[in-house]
């Protein structure tokens, strides 16, 4: 078996790549049982940009942050917007949240009352004002919205009133603004979501058009769901706009990506590369979606990265030509060996050398640990309320 030896190739295609960060993973957040505190967390979006801009400054990767409304609000975005430009990095998809607010216990986007609808539609009206004050083009809509109990409402009713709000969201949008339309199978609602698969966000966001496009969160899928296909579909179709990174071992356990099936996020990533996704210019937005309840929260993100980086190095790997050509022929074990003979490949050399090349530590995360940044905030941020989840 053989693998791509074209080095430089390699290397040209994973300096490009870039990954980004959620604000909320800085702050405290874990499970419905219990989140544990950590000295030193953000007391508000400012601190958590300059915790974001901790991981680029190790990894070189993450220069974009996402944030999230309301949790992120603060009085004056462009300052914050400001603030993150002297970090280093950058302020890019802005998250709507239609899971906090009484008013949506029966739906937002698709609830049968018209004035909650027309509240969950400003709320990303609103959301659009904040994007043009810090300079993003991105909206990302997740939909909590389903039912418990057969017979609570109408599917189809529900489904028409989803394509009215998310129409009357797009007309809001400007021509180089983008909404992003996550899904999920299950939770907060266990008898039916509204938007619980990609199919059924790809037909909104074809309904709505072009600039409307799917964020695939490999969290969000039951159980032997064949990620890397539904990634090849979307692709097909120029209708994927993001991915959520993490990892889940049972359910949307928003862990560290890689973390419980390594090779999953391998395969998947073999997909956005041999389809030439992987390149700033396919408009494909890769971010992490995690929270980190036990683990160092800035260790966490660049654990994360690194994971990511590694399974694309090996995805690059793959040597296409010698592939087609098995493939061609029906050549199924010499096909599947060239994937293992590059999944296999120890790329932790290759990207240490990248870093080097790009003036950075070969490990990101023992450079940080050693900065000593972690003694310091948990020594200065005393008093005030630690951000967390749903703050």
């Amino acid at each position: 078996m053989t693998i791509n030896q074209n080095t430089d190739q390699v290397l040209a295609a994973l300096a490009k790549q870039t990954v980004e960060l959620p604000s909320w993973a800085f702050g405290n957040s874990g499970t419905r049982f219990k989140v544990f505190g950590t000295p030193g967390t953000p007391r508000d979006p400012f601190e958590k940009l300059s915790d974001a801009a901790q991981v680029h400054r190790y990894t070189g990767i993450t220069p974009r942050v996402s944030l999230h409304i309301p949790w992120d609000l603060v009085d004056d975005f462009t300052e914050l917007a400001a603030r993150a430009a002297r970090e280093g990095v950058t302020i890019s998809v802005i998250n709507s949240n239609l899971f906090q607010d009484d008013d949506y216990k029966f739906g937002s986007l698709t609830h049968a009352d018209p004035a909650v609808r027309a509240k969950a539609v400003a709320h990303h009206v609103a959301c659009l004002e904040v994007m043009r004050a810090v300079g993003s083009k991105e909206l990302k809509i997740w939909l909590p919205d389903g039912t418990n109990y057969p017979g609570q409402d109408s599917l189809r009713a529900r489904q028409d009133r989803l394509a009215e709000s998310l129409a009357q969201i797009y007309t809001a949008t400007r021509g180089d603004e983008t909404i992003l339309l996550e899904y999920k199978f299950f939770e907060p609602a266990f008898y039916h979501t509204d938007v619980p698969d990609w199919g059924t966000s790809l037909l909104h966001c074809l309904a709505l058009g072009p600039r409307a496009k799917v964020c695939l969160d490999t969290g969000h899928h039951a159980p032997g769901t064949n990620i890397e296909f539904i990634v090849m579909q979307l692709l097909r179709q120029g209708r994927l706009g993001a991915f959520d990174f993490n990892s889940r071992f049972y359910a949307d356990d928003d862990l560290m990506v890689g973390a419980a099936d390594p090779f999953q996020l391998f395969r998947i990533m073999f997909e956005i590369v041999s389809q030439g996704a992987l390149d700033p210019s396919s408009g494909v937005n890769f971010m992490l979606d995690q929270c980190h309840n036990i683990e160092p929260k800035i260790q966490g993100q660049i654990r994360s990265v690194m994971n990511i980086q590694e399974a694309t190095a090996r995805a690059l790997l793959v040597d296409l030509a010698a592939l087609g050509e098995a493939q061609r022929e029906g050549d199924v074990l010499t096909a599947n060996g060239l994937l293992m003979e590059a999944y296999s490949t120890d790329v932790r050399p290759l990207l240490a050398g990248l870093r080097e090349s790009m003036g950075l530590a070969p490990d990101p995360l023992a450079a940080f640990k050693a900065s000593g940044y972690e003694a310091r905030v948990a020594a200065t941020r005393v008093g005030g309320i630690q951000a967390g989840w749903g703050a």
